[in-house]
């Protein structure tokens, strides 16, 4: 910021960050085109007594600082990323192509219907799309993420329960089941009971069984699992349920394992919710903006979160009216529309050939990791996988390394860790989902490197335990960071003199 005072305020204070100089500019005004402006005259009340204590920086300053900050950070553009349940795969530049377009990207969602037909279109035909991949009748685009997409189908299904008069509260929930799936059920004041899987890893009609009685409002049933293996006893198992009266939710976090070769609609699943950011290559991370979308059959219709896209008349409308019985609005407007256009973009690219590709590639490369690290490590479920595979640290014990050393080490070859310590039915579990979009070479890449950190492990255990060493922070205390995190940026400890009538000091202006 310019160091020029405007009037009633004193914008000189004592410079204190570790970069930057008084006086530095990375704007290009000529302070004679700048009005003078008393910020209590424009802000009243709210104005600040005491100005924002910011760093005065050139451009190139600026520039280098959050280039070098992008440097630090690892992304699935400059390496794999293999992070099982959480399918972090390559987004297709075109995706973000066609959400930077002008008549999408400078939409406002207040403008009326009939000047945002474009984009109501898109979210119609989008709607249609997912339908169709899953087997339901009608989606919903408005949860943010795959968790506020759960949430919103056990609102859906505890709604048409009450409208029938009944108040079921039991969830079922398997062991291998997605891990938010407890926290939904809380959230909506539905009891989560879990129940183990055998030694198969798969859910069978006589593991359910005994828990199905006239309580059970719903299973939520993860397929493929997050063994990675597919539910193939799922269709009796929805049966089971529907004469108790219950429903089937079918957690779609795992929808790339199976897109265009099987639907889980037809599997008996009454209500879904689709992770964009996983199986439609849209961003993931962050805290967002997401796009967690429900499928449901027609008997949940009635409930849907509103507003819905409908088409009347050769035109497209935001539906607020026609479902009373609606669960209600889920968050501002209408979802997160640029996650919409690119996972439209990436349906329209694709088609049903593409994706059925996709997904062939993904159990492919899958099932190739769950052999070529089997050579080394231990694989708790043997058998053809679907998008993901188990591996654990079992025969690392002797040498006192664990699965979060390994996890640390993969850093120093350039390989982002897997998911560690989950599923839980696994003691030192490493979860390695590969995806569709890399290839061979990449994979054997990270074979060799999971061996190599095994024979290292066996040689010199204390290098595996000591690891990472050539990041650029070394292994950080994860317990004094969670119970004691920094939240911001502080000041070195200095003294200065009052800048300002009040008294204040750099150090304890907010």
């Amino acid at each position: 910021m310019p160091g020029s005072a405007k009037p009633g305020l004193s914008f000189r204070t004592p410079l204190i960050f570790e970069q930057g100089a008084a006086d530095r500019d990375a704007a290009s005004l000529d302070p004679e085109d700048l009005p003078e402006v008393d910020p209590r005259s424009a802000f009243g009340e709210i104005a600040r007594e005491v100005p924002p204590m910011l760093p005065e920086v050139s451009e190139p300053e600026a520039v280098r600082h959050y280039v070098r900050l992008s440097q630090q950070n690892f992304a699935i553009d400059t390496g794999m990323y293999p992070l099982g349940s959480c399918t972090m795969k390559y987004n297709p530049k075109v995706n973000e192509w066609a959400a930077r377009l002008p008549g999408f990207a400078n939409l406002h969602p207040y403008m009326p219907d009939e000047l945002v037909q474009g984009a109501l279109e898109l979210m119609w035909r989008l709607e249609q799309g997912l339908a169709e991949v899953c087997g339901m009748d009608r989606v919903s685009l408005h949860p943010a993420a795959g968790a506020q997409g759960e949430l919103t189908g056990l609102m859906m299904i505890r709604a048409y329960h009450q409208a029938q008069g009944r108040d079921p509260k039991k969830v079922l929930v398997p062991d291998t089941a997605h891990g938010t799936n407890p926290a939904s059920c809380a959230l909506n004041g539905l009891k989560a009971v879990p129940f183990p899987v055998g030694d198969s890893g798969i859910v069978t009609t006589s593991d359910i069984a005994p828990f199905v009685d006239d309580d059970v409002a719903a299973i939520m049933a993860t397929n493929p699992n997050t063994v990675g293996l597919f539910e193939t006893h799922i269709a009796e198992i929805a049966e089971l349920v529907h004469e108790k009266g219950g429903l089937v939710y079918g957690d779609g976090a795992n929808l790339n394992a199976l897109m265009g070769k099987a639907r889980p609609g037809d599997f008996g699943i009454d209500v879904m919710q689709f992770n964009l950011h996983k199986t439609f290559t849209t961003p993931h991370g962050g805290g967002g903006p997401g796009c967690g979308p429900v499928g449901y059959k027609a008997i949940l219709d009635p409930f849907a979160p509103v507003p819905v896209v409908e088409q009347r008349d050769g035109r497209f409308v935001l539906d607020y009216e026609s479902r009373p019985q609606s669960v209600g609005r889920l968050r501002s407007f209408q979802g997160n529309f640029g996650m919409m256009v690119r996972a439209y973009t990436y349906l329209r690219e694709m088609g049903a050939e593409g994706l059925e590709h996709a997904t062939e590639l993904a159990v492919l490369n899958a099932n190739y990791l769950r052999v070529r690290l089997g050579e080394t490590w231990h694989v708790p479920y043997d058998t053809t996988c679907m998008h993901e595979v188990v591996i654990s640290d079992r025969h690392l014990k002797e040498a006192g390394v664990t699965t979060m050393d390994v996890a640390k080490r993969l850093m120093d070859y350039g390989f982002h860790p897997p998911t560690v310590y989950f599923p839980l039915v696994v003691k030192g579990a490493m979860l390695v989902e590969p995806t569709e979009t890399e290839s061979r070479q990449t994979l054997d890449e990270f074979v060799d490197a999971m061996k190599t950190i095994s024979d290292e492990a066996a040689a010199d255990p204390d290098s595996v335990r000591a690891a990472p060493r050539i990041t650029r922070l070394r292994r950080l205390d994860e317990t004094q960071a969670a119970r004691h995190p920094v939240l911001r940026w502080r000041a070195p400890e200095k003294r200065h003199e009052p800048s300002s009538a009040s008294g204040e000091t750099a150090e304890t202006r907010p």
